[in-house]
């Protein structure tokens, strides 16, 4: 069986503290060092989070969400999920979790949702 791997991009948002980490492969428990060391790298004040390519996620990758959102709530961080498929998105309602992590069909959406929340007092 051929080794998964995840992969990590991370761009410029549409807005100045913006970043946007576009993942393609599995978020799974032997994939995840990826996506954890992009989170902890992150400085951006807004972040999105491009799930598109990710076909599914185990309960390591689940809690690696939960981080990305502990840590980004702790840094004043706001943080979005876009491109969610069903599989992933019944797996966050399943697990009460779709409540902490706002999911967004495109990134211009999540773009103009976490701009706003910036700009609110």
């Amino acid at each position: 069986m051929p080794i998964e791997k995840l992969q990590v991009d991370r761009s410029v948002g549409a807005r100045e503290g913006e970043s946007v980490l576009r993942c393609v492969g599995p978020l799974i428990m032997e994939t995840l060092f990826a996506f954890q060391n992009a989170i902890i790298k992150e400085t951006a004040a807004a972040l999105i989070i491009d799930m598109t390519e990710v076909p599914r996620i185990d309960s390591a990758g689940l809690a690696s969400l939960v981080q990305a959102y502990v840590s980004s709530r702790g840094a004043g961080r706001r943080l979005a999920l876009i491109g969610v498929n069903q599989r992933i998105r019944a797996l966050l309602q399943m697990t009460k979790l779709e409540r902490f992590f706002p999911i967004f069909e495109s990134r211009g959406e999540a773009e103009q949702s976490v701009s706003q929340a910036q700009a609110a007092p």
